[in-house]
């Protein structure tokens, strides 16, 4: 049998790529989608100081994307310079860690450029328009042009020149959105500016798809005005100011309530210096800072800006810049956690509204009903006469013991009547159904879930007393040893502090082993090994581990559960008035330990239009 013989190839030559070969490389890494487009131009027009940008786009950009700006605009001198690879005036190339601007790598313009048909109009104050055009790589002269102010680009047949890259596009209205998406992100990292998106496809004027005017006031005031044009009104109207600051870290913005979740994560925006950023990092800080009051399929929603020094962050990690690397990442992940718990915690028994837009939405009028003028409404002195008259005789009786319960000790108020009312909880009036109490406000009425509330403010008991006392950790009697790989060891022994506050104690027992001596009493008989590699997969996919913490904090959650008030339990008024008056007392009493409301707000005005009153 004969050997094969080794296939004999020409030796590879070296060869420098041209210009044009170049760009269109760069531009699979900048320009992925006409969405990545608008992001550098509306970018390079926020760099330009422009107080107003409107973008236009037909065909889901893939035809049109036009970006206008007020800007400080260019002289026909720079045009050429502009679309020249690596050139920019936002760094001098001495320094790429102190960066101020949004873009500083000189290669969108040639980019776009190489791929598509590009043209730039722009004037200075004071000088003369100038245009100039190129496409496929190749660039026209500068001409003289009409405009008043700032810079125009316009990019017509994106991928043209590269027409294998516009089959991996998806359809105009995904491209459409994707679009929309990028703007109101920038839209909320800048509040001082207006944008406008107009979609073009149908010819004339467009058709006005975002639009956000400039914001006035403060920052704080700007900024909820902008959140609350592209997020809703309803996002403002649940979320708390967040404005923390620590070790030369500054953390602004908004961040809803626990009650105000959502089904997915399409309502976290996180910047770093006013950049929108998708770092992993600050989004498992996020839910890490809210895991405690949302069940694992509902996420919190945010918008926050993380303030530091450039030196501290480098923005020079990728192409696209979405991604960034802190020098410090334990600070700015403590600061997010720490901070946002704060803030959440100063939100006290708060609920989110849209419980009570919910709770009147379920009520369906019923159709065809003449409307029923209001009279005039009585005094409280008729209406208290009026009530006196029609109550039976005071009947001695309910159960008793709700005060003997270790875990419900709730003290007796003394307030009554109109002193009870004008706290935020009201004055209890009723229980219905043996589980829902209903207090009277001095603005409507509330309805309270007696277990859920109940089971919050035990659960918080039980934390307070665990926080005091410590985590009682149960040694092994022979400790466990678990096998992992050598890089899975080293990431675990470095949370080794961290899961010993919690109780699990481990050591390196020599290679990829870590031996676990001891475990936390409260969790019981728990596998070892397989608790360690839950940790792991967590550490992996937020870049730290709350598992531990969660594992025990399910527990106790299941003992305020079995030790809060249970439904069917008939309560006195001062009982009811007493929980009332601890869910003021409480933070986080707005949401039971699962993330759902504990009670429902209704204004007087609302219920009154319920019944065609109003």
């Amino acid at each position: 049998m004969n050997a094969v013989e080794p296939k004999i190839s020409a030796r590879p030559v070296i060869r420098q790529l041209d210009e044009a070969a170049v760009n269109r490389i760069a531009a699979g890494e900048v320009v992925e989608r006409p969405a990545s487009a608008v992001k550098e131009l509306v970018e390079n027009a926020l760099d330009a100081g422009a107080t107003r940008i409107a973008v236009d786009y037909a065909d889901g950009g893939k035809t049109l994307i036009r970006v206008t700006d007020d800007g400080c605009g260019m002289t026909g001198d720079d045009l050429p310079l502009a679309l020249s690879r690596h050139a920019t005036s936002k760094i001098d190339g001495s320094d790429l860690l102190n960066i101020h601007s949004f873009g500083f790598r000189g290669e969108a313009l040639p980019s776009l450029g190489s791929v598509g048909r590009l043209t730039i109009t722009s004037r200075v104050a004071g000088g003369e328009a100038a245009t100039i055009t190129v496409a496929g790589g190749r660039m026209g002269p500068v001409r003289p042009a009409a405009l008043t102010k700032g810079t125009v680009v316009e990019l017509r047949d994106l991928f043209y020149a590269t027409p294998a890259r516009l089959k991996f596009l998806r359809s105009d209205r995904a491209e459409a959105t994707a679009i929309a998406d990028v703007v109101r992100r920038l839209a909320l990292a800048e509040p001082a500016v207006g944008f406008t998106l107009r979609d073009m496809g149908e010819g004339g004027e467009g058709r006005v798809v975002f639009r956000a005017d400039a914001g006035n006031g403060d920052f704080f005031d700007a900024l909820a005005a902008r959140v609350g044009g592209v997020l809703g009104a309803e996002f403002i109207d649940n979320a708390l100011r967040v404005d923390v600051e620590r070790e030369g870290l500054r953390l602004t913005g908004y961040a809803a309530l626990p009650t105000y979740s959502r089904g997915s994560s399409v309502q976290q925006f996180v910047f770093v210096n006013g950049r929108p950023v998708l770092d992993r990092m600050l989004l498992g800080a996020l839910r890490v800072a809210y895991f405690d009051f949302l069940s694992r399929d509902r996420h919190p929603a945010a918008v926050l800006n993380v303030e530091c020094d450039p030196e501290r962050v480098d923005v020079n990690v990728h192409p696209a810049k979405a991604e960034v690397r802190f020098r410090e990442p334990d600070a700015v992940r403590s600061l997010l956690i720490t901070g946002l718990r704060t803030v959440l915690s100063g939100g006290a028994h708060r609920a989110s509204s849209t419980v009570a837009g919910a709770t009147l939405a379920a009520f369906t009028a019923p159709q065809g009903v003449a409307r029923v003028y209001q009279m005039d409404r009585p005094s409280g002195a008729a209406l208290g006469r009026s009530f006196a008259f029609q109550a039976p005789d005071p009947v001695q009786g309910g159960l008793g013991g709700f005060a003997e319960e270790a875990s419900a000790r709730i003290e007796p108020v003394a307030e009554v009547g109109e002193a009870l009312e004008a706290r935020p909880l009201g004055a209890a009036r009723a229980q219905v159904h043996e589980n829902y109490i209903i207090a009277q406000t001095a603005r409507g009425m509330v309805i309270v879930d007696q277990h859920a509330a109940h089971e919050r403010l035990v659960y918080e008991r039980l934390k307070r007393q665990m926080a005091e006392a410590g985590v009682v950790a149960q040694a092994l009697l022979i400790p466990e040893i678990v096998e992992l790989s050598a890089n899975d060891a080293a990431r675990l022994l470095e949370f080794a502090g961290e899961l010993r506050r919690f109780g699990l104690g481990i050591e390196p027992f020599g290679g990829g082993a870590v031996a676990v001596r001891e475990v936390p009493a409260i969790l019981g008989t728990v596998s070892a090994a397989a608790l360690l590699r839950d940790v792991l997969d967590e550490l992996a996919d937020l870049g730290t581990s709350q598992l531990v913490q969660a594992k025990i904090e399910a527990v106790l959650s299941r003992m305020a559960c079995h030790g809060s008030v249970r439904s069917g339990r008939q309560m006195r008024a001062e009982e009811m008035n007493a929980l009332l008056r601890e869910m003021e007392a409480t933070p986080h009493s707005g949401q039971c330990n699962h993330g759902r409301p504990t009670y429902v707000e209704l204004q007087l005005a609302d219920i009154e239009r319920l019944f065609g009153r109003r």
